[in-house]
């Protein structure tokens, strides 16, 4: 299976070992891995990537009805070795609807895990 993310590599080489535990290399990998991980509904996954201080205490599942369509990273900024941003136009659908989610997503690395903070929508 194609990993859902974008990059054209197999799941299994791809998104899948991080949401199995291993470190993502940078916030750019974390941000796709977290793509990957609404669309398979991986909600443990994207839990557990979320920066402690900011993490909700659970997440509701999805609208029904809700496709992802696809992902497109904009920009992978790297401010110093524990900070990053990343933009992206996540695209979906719903009620026959297309939709498209931009954001700002803030990521923070601590030991040797990256961690999504929180993000800026537009």
């Amino acid at each position: 299976m194609d990993c859902p993310c974008g990059r054209g590599r197999p799941y299994s080489i791809c998104c899948g070992p991080l949401h199995e535990g291993e470190p993502a290399p940078d916030a750019e990998a974390l941000m796709r891995s977290r793509y990957s991980a609404f669309v398979l509904e991986r909600f443990d996954y994207l839990l557990a990537s979320w920066h402690p201080r900011t993490r909700p205490a659970s997440l509701g599942p999805p609208e029904p009805g809700l496709r992802w369509l696809g992902l497109e990273v904009k920009a992978h900024l790297v401010q110093d070795e524990t900070h990053a941003t990343v933009a992206f136009v996540a695209r979906s659908k719903l009620g026959g609807r297309a939709h498209r989610l931009q954001e700002r997503s803030r990521f923070e690395r601590i030991g040797l895990h990256w961690f999504y903070v929180d993000g800026e929508l537009g």
